[in-house]
């Protein structure tokens, strides 16, 4: 495919005959051959069809976001010891699991018509494995094969991933050291489809879980449980629109089947290079005690200024599934 010119990359990539959804759910090689040899047409494709739908289709930032989320922000970056109003924004729900508003509610349904013209794009694009092949379970990272490569949508996902979700999990989770690595994938719960998921763990430092259901889409079901192994208490979890969900990876969690209605989330995670993760004492919350927070912990241990900084490493390209 090196040789192929992509001046109508667009009608080359909607002609291609893409795996079966049996061949994508058993990973049959032939599936990663064919994400891999057609990924620069693909790459092509997408920023054709932005350049075809300039005039159309939102250019996505980071005002799609909440308007306080995006002041405190804003400010820490300018001013890392005033990283608190970010911190006061979160509430915590047991250790290591925190809930706020990401999405701003009156941009919500700007956001899901682009996604959902991305959709009806007609560039193949891969969904997670071992889910349903739903309207928007897509691969959002440029790790991962057949991921949404639209130029403006990466745009938007590095601002969210660097500016918003990395000094969080900092901040929150004593995350930095284990954070220069980004996954995301996009997902749609359906009562005849992807309905639940079982208890699990992420292979994540911390795992961003931000529902995009419009306020009068409604489901019903689809809670989330997460279990605190030191108290061995439970905390159920409802999402609900525009709200995120931010937790260490190592957190046990599991999904009730959805019984109506559709949920749709963003998921992305952070992890170190080479899929490291913190664990036990080596990690910066392994040490905790019951009378601790991952909050205090955080803070004692990595300075502001680091928690509000890039990493100076490479992106990699281990996608972890």
């Amino acid at each position: 495919m090196s040789n192929i010119k992509h001046t109508n990359a667009l009608a080359e990539a909607r002609a291609l005959e893409v795996p079966s959804r049996e061949l994508s759910l058993r990973r049959d090689p032939s599936v990663s051959l064919f994400w891999n040899e057609n990924r620069k047409l693909l790459v092509a494709a997408w920023a054709e069809w932005e350049i075809e739908n300039k005039d159309d289709v939102l250019v996505p930032d980071e005002t799609l976001l909440d308007p306080r989320l995006r002041k405190a922000i804003k400010e820490a970056w300018e001013n890392p010891e005033k990283e608190a109003a970010v911190a006061d924004l979160w509430e915590e729900i047991i250790p290591g699991v925190y809930v706020a508003q990401f999405f701003d509610l009156n941009r919500l349904a700007d956001f899901r018509n682009y996604l959902e013209a991305l959709a009806n794009s007609g560039v193949p694009k891969r969904a997670p494995y071992g889910i349903q092949l739903n309207r928007y379970g897509m691969m959002l990272d440029p790790r991962s094969e057949g991921h949404l490569a639209a130029p403006h949508f990466q745009a938007f996902y590095n601002d969210m991933m660097d500016r918003f979700m990395r000094p969080i999990a900092r901040l929150l989770l004593g995350t930095y050291g284990y954070d220069n690595q980004t996954f995301g994938f996009s997902i749609q719960y359906n009562p005849d489809k992807d309905k639940d998921l079982h208890a699990h763990t992420d292979a994540s430092a911390a795992t961003l879980n931000i529902n995009i259901n419009l306020p009068d889409e409604k489901f019903a079901g689809s809670e989330v449980d997460f279990y605190d192994k030191a108290s061995g208490k439970t905390v159920q979890a409802i999402f609900e629109p525009g709200k995120a969900i931010i937790h260490r990876g190592n957190v046990p969690h599991a999904t009730h089947p959805i019984t109506s209605g559709q949920r749709s989330n963003l998921v992305v995670w952070l992890y170190g290079d080479r899929m490291q993760i913190p664990r036990g004492s080596n990690s910066s919350y392994g040490n905790i005690s019951n009378s601790d927070t991952i909050k205090d912990v955080a803070l004692e241990s990595v300075s502001a200024r680091q928690r509000w900084s890039l990493p100076d490493g490479p992106k990699d390209t281990v996608a972890p599934f």
